[in-house]
């Protein structure tokens, strides 16, 4: 039976996941294999190319560059988080992201984005790192109405948080029997539907898939906290929550606020060590 790691996204929420996976990687704790949504992904990746700490850096090194995120950059491209300076300059060549760490590290990398026009996930295993693949990357973080779709392979992308925001379903079917999965929500949470839905359908007329899928988006995440709830009475999973409401916007860059959820997600690994080395040896 293979050990995974299930990362949830939630923007800078994500930097709570990170905080807990830098405390397992220094006390060499290891899965089998992982899979990330959106910010789970971007974050989560650093956990195989062995660079702890590394998303908080960056998000706090660009906070006040333009070239990073912003409404001028939406305003300009499309894209509130901005496509080539985020997702090429920056992991190329500002905080050079260790891809032969990354390639040599036998945990196995999963990521998920949504297909627009079939409205159903996409599941990517990435092996290999380069301009073409961090595309793949964009693309599970590319959040509906401030992102462009992305093109890749003949198929129009976005957030995978769109159709399948916590996959351990997916991941317990291709093999992953024993899951840590980390959350970004409180335990006992659930999502109330969308007041916004109209705004999908106007800004993505061509892809009526968009909105249909933000319009079920709740019922999908609160089905799947009471499977994740399931699998933890079971036995098959070991489930992490926040202790409380992570105070931050998904694209908020308060550093003061960045740093709280970072050492939040460290603090309480720092609580369950026991209990994660415990599970992964069963």
């Amino acid at each position: 039976m293979k050990h995974g790691l299930v990362l949830e996204g939630g923007g800078m929420r994500g930097l709570f996941s990170e905080g807990f996976i830098d405390v397992m990687q220094e006390h060499g704790i290891t899965v089998d294999g992982m899979i990330g949504v959106s910010a789970g992904a971007l974050f989560g990746c650093n956990f195989k190319s062995h660079q702890p700490g590394r998303g908080l850096r960056y998000n706090v090194r660009f906070k006040d560059d333009p070239r990073y995120m912003g409404w001028k950059s939406f305003l300009r491209t499309g894209n509130f988080v901005n496509a080539e300076f985020a997702y090429h300059t920056m992991p190329m060549e500002l905080d050079v992201f260790d891809i032969e760490a990354f390639e040599a590290d036998p945990t196995e990398f999963y990521l998920v984005c949504t297909d627009i026009e079939t409205g159903k996930p996409v599941y990517r295993k990435i092996d290999h790192v380069e301009d073409a693949t961090l595309e793949w990357f964009r693309a599970t973080g590319s959040m509906p109405i401030v992102s462009t779709p992305v093109e890749i392979e003949g198929r129009k992308l976005l957030d995978g948080g769109m159709i399948d925001c916590i996959p351990l379903q997916y991941f317990q079917s291709i093999g992953y029997g024993r899951n840590v999965v980390i959350l970004t929500r409180p335990k006992g949470y659930r999502k109330t539907p969308s007041k916004i839905t109209p705004f999908f359908r106007l800004f993505y007329p061509k892809y009526p898939k968009v909105a249909e899928c933000m319009q079920r988006r709740h019922e999908m995440y609160n089905t799947e906290l009471a499977y994740i709830e399931e699998q933890a009475q079971k036995g098959n999973i070991l489930a992490i929550y926040p202790d409380h409401p992570l105070d931050i916007g998904r694209t908020e860059l308060n550093e003061e606020k960045l740093r709280a959820i970072y050492q939040h997600g460290r603090e309480k690994a720092t609580s369950m060590l026991t209990d994660v080395k415990n599970f992964l040896k069963n």
